[in-house]
Order: C-alpha cells, then structure tokens, then sequence
C-alpha cells in the first residue's frame, strides 16, 4: 500500500472554485480499482487550506489515478491553476 498526504493552499478568493472541483474530483477517484481511501479535508481556521489523505494499493494504483481522464480534468486542468502551494508526502506503512 502507498498513502499520499498533500496540502494544498489556493489563492484567496478561489476556495468555492475549489470546493467544486473537488466535489467533481471526489467520486471517480474513489471509485478507481486501486484506490483504498480519498478523503478531502478543509481547515477550521484557513478557508484556503485543504489536506488530502489517499490510500492506494501500490504505486501503479497511484499512477493510473494520475494518469486518468478525472485528474487531468479536475487537478492538472483545475486545481493546480488555483494553487499559491502544494506539498505532497508520499508514505508506506511499517507493517507492510
């Protein structure tokens, strides 16, 4: 298994831009054969302050979620133009 953790920070005034894509993003994301877990959280204290938490099977559940039509159409051409930063970790459990 492989997790992802990301924060995203979008630029002031697009949080509701956000949101939406997201909201788009969220089904067929999770609906990939792959994918274990895909949980979008927002801040209680910063509006523009997203953490994602994703499970994948492996690295190749990984890259087929970023390779497929969603992720271009919902990050790469949506979210990414709506970003001030992006940090993504990726992790592996211990107990594997």
């Amino acid at each position: 298994m492989i997790c992802v953790a990301v924060t995203y920070v979008v630029k002031e005034g697009r949080e509701g831009d956000a949101v939406a894509l997201f909201r788009e993003l969220i089904p067929p994301t999770r609906a990939e054969p792959g994918c274990r877990m895909y949980l979008v959280h927002r801040s209680t204290t910063d509006p523009r302050r997203f953490f994602l938490y994703e499970q994948y099977d492996d690295a190749a559940a990984l890259d087929a979620h970023r390779a497929s039509p969603h992720f271009s159409q919902y990050v790469t051409g949506g979210l990414f133009g709506l970003l001030e930063s992006r940090t993504p970790e990726l992790y592996e459990p211990l107990d594997a």
